[in-house]
């Protein structure tokens, strides 16, 4: 069965968009030479990701207008504005869980769940995310779009990695 990564950046206090949802503040604490990849090393093992609206018109209209960054991969846009889906992108009103577990039941690579905050939420309160990758940021925001704020239910989480880098400090979980 395939695995739901959740690949995210958030702030130290736990934001992963600024009041306005921007997300000018995603770098380390120097230059970005002293940063490791880790990102092309995730992908590796993914071929389908899951994300929201508003994550989704994030990335087309301030991150990368011009082209899609995620040629090569299936997109799931989880939305109730009505778009046509085109090639890799596929714009959905379905239920993200009942969805989720259906593409896990498929063959394939791992899924990442890219964003955002309402949409990871319900994935968390269905138990249906297997590992989180989180790279703390090393910048506080005092407010904003809170990572995960009102679940149901307690997660109760392992640590399997960490790794710091350039005032980044990466965490990895899984599911207790």
């Amino acid at each position: 069965m395939r695995k739901v990564r959740l690949f995210i950046a958030m702030s130290v206090d736990g934001y992963i968009g600024d009041r306005n949802g921007g997300v000018s503040w995603l770098n380390g604490q120097g230059e970005d030479k002293e940063n490791i990849d880790t990102y092309s090393d995730f992908v590796k093992n993914i071929d389908t990701i899951f994300m929201g609206w508003n994550t989704y018109h994030q990335i087309v209209t301030e991150l990368s207008p011009k082209e899609w960054v995620y040629n090569g991969f299936t997109t799931y846009v989880i939305t109730h504005h009505k778009r046509h889906s085109a090639g890799e992108i596929h714009f959905t009103d379905e239920n993200p869980v009942k969805l989720l577990k259906q593409l896990k039941l498929q063959d394939g690579k791992d899924i990442w769940i890219c964003g955002g905050a309402n949409l990871l939420r319900q994935l968390m309160d269905a138990n249906l995310i297997d590992q989180y990758y989180i790279s703390v940021i090393p910048t506080v925001l005092g407010g904003g779009i809170r990572l995960f704020g009102e679940l149901d239910k307690e997660q109760k989480l392992s640590l399997v990695k960490t790794q710091n880098y350039n005032g980044i400090v990466e965490l990895i979980y899984e599911p207790r």
